[in-house]
């Protein structure tokens, strides 16, 4: 009898060890976080979506990913790999026109479609828009609406899309403080080079990769 009250009591205080060790470091965590910053990636699913997630994953990093609703339907497993990695994903649009100038019926076609083909493929239903080239109005901002959709566009432009270099990138990235989003695309090779030294960066600066409040638009803890 005393020895099995021995071996409960050993048990016991391990289990409580153990808990008390995860506890302290999910709060070392959170303590390390002075802020949380947006990191978003449009245009995907594509080719390099496999490697851009095995980095993110690499360096601690979450993002939302603002996918092509045509893109999303051709790779469904794509769109799986990205929620298993723990990101976030978003409407970017079926076919990424110039919204602005097309008509109410064809703005909620793209939105629609790019709704269901992300839920379609396992992605959830997205509670954030973001409209091709940041070109909205207040008919987009209707229809994005209408879906239960939050439109985010971004602080900073990593610049990506236009050629720019890895150092350039995670210069961007650099620019950031707390609550704001950084523009970037998933097809992007400087991009997904950038992406240690971003991580490093944002470390340096007790920031975190955080989630986008559809309240607000702005980047919070994850919840």
């Amino acid at each position: 009898m005393l020895t099995k009250l021995a071996v409960l009591t050993t048990v016991t205080a391990a289990t409580v060890t153990a808990t008390a060790a995860t506890t302290s470091t999910a709060s070392a965590q959170t303590a390390a976080c002075g802020g949380y910053v947006g990191l978003t990636f449009d245009d995907g699913p594509s080719g390099n979506t496999t490697r851009l997630l095995d980095a993110l994953r690499r360096n601690g990093l979450r993002a939302t990913m603002f996918n092509q609703g045509q893109y999303a339907a051709a790779n469904p497993a794509l769109v799986r790999a990205q929620v298993a990695a723990g990101m976030w994903v978003g409407n970017h649009s079926y076919t990424h026109p110039h919204l602005t100038g097309l008509s109410q019926a064809q703005i909620d076609s793209e939105i629609t479609r790019t709704q269901q083909a992300v839920a379609n493929a396992g992605g959830g239903t997205p509670k954030l828009f973001r409209p091709p080239y940041g070109e909205t109005n207040a008919t987009v901002r209707s229809v994005a609406a209408r879906h239960g959709l939050t439109e985010i566009l971004w602080h900073v432009d990593s610049q990506d899309w236009n050629g720019a270099s890895t150092d350039a990138i995670v210069q961007s990235a650099g620019r950031l403080t707390n609550g704001q989003v950084i523009l970037m695309h998933d097809w992007s090779a400087n991009t997904l080079a950038a992406i240690p030294r971003i991580a490093q960066g944002l470390a340096a600066r007790n920031l975190c990769a955080g989630m986008i409040s559809p309240q607000t638009g702005r980047a919070v803890a994850p919840g």
